[in-house]
């Protein structure tokens, strides 16, 4: 993958996950700028979530949820396996309980 990564990490399968530099900015920052001191919190997000659910509508996306980090309640993150290596494709704070959640 061409371009500078502001983070990685490994999923829960071991899979090596990067944060790209052009995504974390003209993206994420852009569209959630309360994340700008929460990377740390979307890597974590990466490797240690509370709730893994696939991508309703892209099969090779997961959405990683974790509780209490980020800007909210939730931190939800979107990783992509569509390329290698993966990517974080979005990363936002929500209030409400992942579906399926059990506590």
């Amino acid at each position: 993958m061409a371009g500078d990564v502001v983070g990685e990490a490994r999923d829960s399968a071991g899979v090596r996950v990067v944060v790209p530099s052009e995504l974390w900015q003209d993206k994420i920052l852009r569209d959630h700028p309360e994340l700008a001191t929460h990377l740390d919190d979307v890597l974590r997000a990466v490797a240690e979530p509370d709730q893994i659910l696939d991508d309703p509508i892209y099969k090779q996306r997961r959405r990683h949820y974790l509780r209490g980090a980020g800007p909210s309640r939730w931190l939800l993150v979107v990783l992509s396996y569509e390329q290698e290596p993966a990517r974080v494709i979005s990363a936002f704070g929500i209030r409400k309980d992942p579906r399926s959640w059990h506590k």
